[in-house]
């Protein structure tokens, strides 16, 4: 009786640290988390920075304007260029790289979640390789069209020494032509931090000085995306 009770315990203890390990398998924080790479959403709201990110496919003579504003404004930004839309726009796409930062938007505007790694990393590439034979401009920063990735965009970006940039607030102004609700949308509430996505509209390019105008009178400095995450940037 007395050695059935022993093995009876020493049954019961393997299965408790069984359970035990288990349990610590899962709900313990491991190296591997710790290092996920991922998509930025702002930085810090001690920056005193709000990072003012251009999504470029269309509008080219919005841009040449939004241009003349950064200019007269003494303000920077980063312009996210579609590939596509940069190869029918060298010259211009030149001087937006004397003006501001130039930021990766894929070539042809293809949901990044739905195609492959390869598909990704083509994508990807092509417009990187394209403005930097254009432009010499090493971009770091990679905008997904409509926000859409996957692991696979994160896989890529990690091994081509790319960030993969988000927003935290967003005027839909390539929907809603409204002046005074790209204003509300890009002001209501900004801090330190925030990363603004924008898009080259006839109204974003009326709303744009008050923006500024707002963000300065808030003691926020517009700036670039790197400059707002606290990357390295080779602007």
């Amino acid at each position: 009786m007395k050695r059935k009770n022993v093995r009876i315990q020493i049954v019961t203890n393997i299965l408790l640290f069984s359970i035990l390990a288990i349990l610590a398998a899962f709900c313990l924080p491991t190296e591997k988390s710790e290092a996920v790479f991922a998509p930025y959403y702002g930085g810090e709201e001690g920056t005193g920075r709000v990072g003012i990110m251009i999504n470029v496919y269309e509008g080219t003579e919005q841009v040449k304007k939004i241009l003349e504003i950064l200019d007269k404004t003494d303000t920077t930004c980063t312009f996210f260029v579609g590939g596509v839309w940069a190869e029918k726009n060298l010259p211009l796409l030149k001087e937006m790289a004397l003006h501001a930062e130039i930021g990766n938007h894929g070539y042809l505007h293809r949901d990044h979640a739905k195609i492959s790694k390869q598909a990704n990393k083509e994508e990807i590439l092509l417009c990187h390789n394209l403005v930097h034979a254009a432009a010499n401009v090493d971009m770091k920063l990679f905008a997904p069209p409509s926000g859409s990735f996957s692991d696979d965009t994160l896989s890529v970006c990690e091994e081509n020494d790319y960030k993969v940039i988000m927003w935290s607030k967003d005027t839909i102004d390539w929907r809603d032509h409204d002046k005074d609700l790209i204003i509300k949308r890009a002001t209501t509430d900004v801090k330190g931090g925030d990363l603004i996505l924008m898009h080259p509209t006839e109204e974003t390019v009326k709303a744009l000085p008050s923006i500024i105008e707002f963000y300065k009178k808030e003691g926020l400095l517009p700036s670039t995306v790197s400059d707002v995450i606290g990357v390295k940037s080779y602007y």
